[in-house]
């Protein structure tokens, strides 16, 4: 751009106070240009990645970066056909860029960290994620912040510096989730028909999924018990409250088989001192 702003020069005129102020105007005059031209093209670009389809968020982001740095560049090349020294000009912005890079590391690090979250999407709005140390329903996601609802209700504004920096687990990334419950039951009862008995009881709640099938299986041998196993994948819609019901389920189901889960048991020897002592 310095070398095509040369065209432009004022030969024979440069050392008149006049053709000074002429060139200066000239100057400014190519820098309003400029800045035109320059929101032409960040524009422009903003209309090509909603095309695209980019994350919303990250647009606003990207046309104002693109349009910062064509200033800068448009203002070192105007300044350079005045007659300013750009050399000297670039290294002191290098210079307070560097000094502001560093004064603002965390900053610029939660922004880096919000622009990959953004780009590779490891998890969206609404889902229920294990992030930053905290474990609740995505309800924002900003290039410095996530903001999380737990649990209970509470919000977590997480830096994503700390979200990118530790594993992601994303709950919801699947389109189903597997229910889980462990039971004990005696060691004289029929352990095949207890797991038949079972198993009819997944196969017959319409929230199950056929595929992949659910699981009824042993899974130890207890010091009271043998332990048993019931896996259930379904929809994310009817997880929670499937999760919720497995127990109870179970546990009506093997009592109206007459299957006993007992308590934990001991035996106690009694040793009786002997007359002699």
């Amino acid at each position: 751009m310095h070398d095509w702003l040369r065209r432009f020069d004022l030969p024979d005129l440069s050392h008149a106070g006049p053709q000074l102020g002429l060139r200066l105007l000239f100057a400014l005059l190519l820098f309003a240009l400029g800045l035109w031209l320059a929101a032409g093209v960040a524009n422009l670009v903003r209309r090509m990645l909603k095309r695209a389809r980019v994350e919303p968020t990250l647009i606003p982001f990207l046309r104002n970066s693109l349009y910062g740095a064509l200033i800068v560049l448009i203002a070192v090349a105007v300044l350079g056909y005045v007659g300013v020294p750009t050399a000297s000009l670039v290294t002191a912005v290098g210079a307070a860029g560097l000094a502001i890079g560093l004064a603002l590391q965390g900053s610029l690090s939660n922004l880096a960290w919000g622009v990959l979250l953004i780009l590779f999407r490891p998890f969206r709005t609404g889902d229920w994620v294990d992030a930053g140390g905290y474990s609740g329903s995505v309800e924002a996601i900003s290039l410095m912040h996530t903001t999380l609802v737990l649990a209970d209700n509470r919000v977590a504004v997480i830096p994503n510096a700390k979200v990118g920096a530790d594993a992601i687990v994303n709950y919801n990334r699947r389109s189903t989730r597997r229910a889980e419950v462990q039971v004990g039951i005696g060691y004289g009862e029929d352990l095949e028909r207890t797991l038949a008995v079972l198993r009819a009881m997944l196969q017959a709640d319409a929230r199950v999924l056929g595929d992949p099938a659910p699981q009824v299986y042993v899974s130890g041998l207890g010091d009271s018990t043998v332990n048993v196993t019931l896996r259930a994948f379904a929809q994310h819609a009817d997880w929670w409250p499937l999760q919720m019901d497995l127990p109870r389920m179970t546990k009506q189901t093997l009592d109206a088989a007459g299957i006993v889960m007992p308590f934990p048991q001991r035996e106690v020897l009694l040793r009786r001192a002997s007359a002699a002592s």
